[in-house]
């Protein structure tokens, strides 16, 4: 199994997590994008998004949109 690290930075993974074992998405504000990161798949590299586009996903999400 390959293994994936995230680039370095400060992760966080969400308040509802309840433990250590039972998150699975953490993410992180770098300069330029938005990481994030599968942290239970460790085969998957983490992935990067404009600010712009994570800001809109994020007030969506507020909002209750969805893409369906």
């Amino acid at each position: 199994m390959i293994n994936h690290r995230p680039p370095l930075g400060t992760w966080r993974k969400s308040p509802y997590s309840l433990n250590e074992n039972s998150y699975c998405v953490e993410v992180a504000d770098f300069p330029q994008c938005i990481g994030v990161w599968d942290s239970k798949d460790h085969s998957v590299p983490a992935l990067s998004f404009p600010v712009t586009s994570w800001s809109g996903f994020i007030s969506a999400v507020k909002a209750g949109e969805s893409a369906g």
